[in-house]
């Protein structure tokens, strides 16, 4: 059994599918293996993925069309055999030393049950059009999940950061449920918070990924829907911990999850240009 599974649920990323998985394969951590599933991708994501198909720590698969984002990626994160996983979108890059970072974070604190870090914001290109971006609010210390779950409730948007920015115990998300799509646009977030809600979070303050917009991205089709889901994440996060949630935190995630989701609009019209890989 590796040590770390980094699994990438692919779906028409060949633009994109080999930079991700060469951003895998050459970090330096010494035991992990790489799960890819194309989710029947219509343009020529499977033949890029062929390429790499002779490395041993490379597993190719299938996924059937239908069930949106939340059939691929369960579908690749039950092929996973590590004690952590990592999920990797199929458009977005890990920086050199994210594996091993996370994995050490791990190893280190058995209580803590999902570490997450900052990520670069990225155009089509792979050009940084915001640094370091995430963990906003955040207490730079082991900290019970709960704790962590009110700070992005009360920040009103995803303070943990994408996929690639988060590395968690697969057992853990596995008594969980695994991943929840409840709220489409918030599947990652919903995930996370479901995991920290039975152990610690620790955060690493460093930029150890790339998130990637692009046109074909599903969440840019979603903006219209962001603060709809929010509010419903928010109130569903209160029923959860209604000891540690209050409706306060849930009246200002509201708020400024309204702000965001202007904020994210605009970014995506200002930077329309920048969303095409040919740009």
């Amino acid at each position: 059994m590796p040590r770390l599974s980094v699994v990438i649920p692919a779906f028409n990323n060949a633009d994109f599918i080999a930079d991700a998985v060469r951003s895998v394969l050459d970090q330096d951590h010494p035991d992990f293996e790489l799960v890819v599933a194309d989710h029947s991708s219509t343009d020529d994501t499977r033949a890029v993925l062929e390429t790499f198909a002779d490395d041993p720590r490379v597993t190719l698969l299938n996924t059937p069309a239908g069930g949106g984002a939340e059939a691929n990626w369960r579908r690749v994160s039950e092929a996973a055999t590590g004690e952590y996983l990592k999920l990797l979108p199929g458009d977005d890059l890990l920086y050199p030393g994210a594996l091993r970072a996370h994995s050490d974070a791990l190893d280190v604190h058995p209580g803590v049950v999902l570490v997450s870090s900052p990520r670069d914001i990225l155009d089509a290109r792979g050009r940084v059009t915001i640094k370091k971006r995430g963990l906003q609010g955040v207490a730079r210390r082991q900290q019970p999940g709960v704790e962590v779950i009110r700070q992005t409730v009360r920040r009103g948007t995803n303070v943990f950061g994408e996929p690639g920015c988060v590395t968690m115990r697969r057992e853990t998300l596995e008594q969980a449920g695994g991943w929840d799509a409840r709220f489409p646009y918030l599947i990652d977030q919903t995930s996370y918070s479901k995991v920290l809600l039975r152990g610690d979070y620790l955060p690493i303050d460093q930029a150890f990924a790339g998130f990637r917009v692009n046109q074909g991205q599903w969440s840019v089709a979603l903006v219209n829907e962001q603060a709809a889901q929010a509010k419903a994440y928010h109130a569903w996060c209160r029923e959860q911990a209604p000891e540690t949630i209050s409706a306060s935190d849930v009246w200002l995630g509201n708020r400024r999850a309204e702000f965001m989701a202007l904020a994210r609009r605009a970014y995506y019209t200002l930077n329309r240009p920048r969303m095409s890989a040919a740009a």
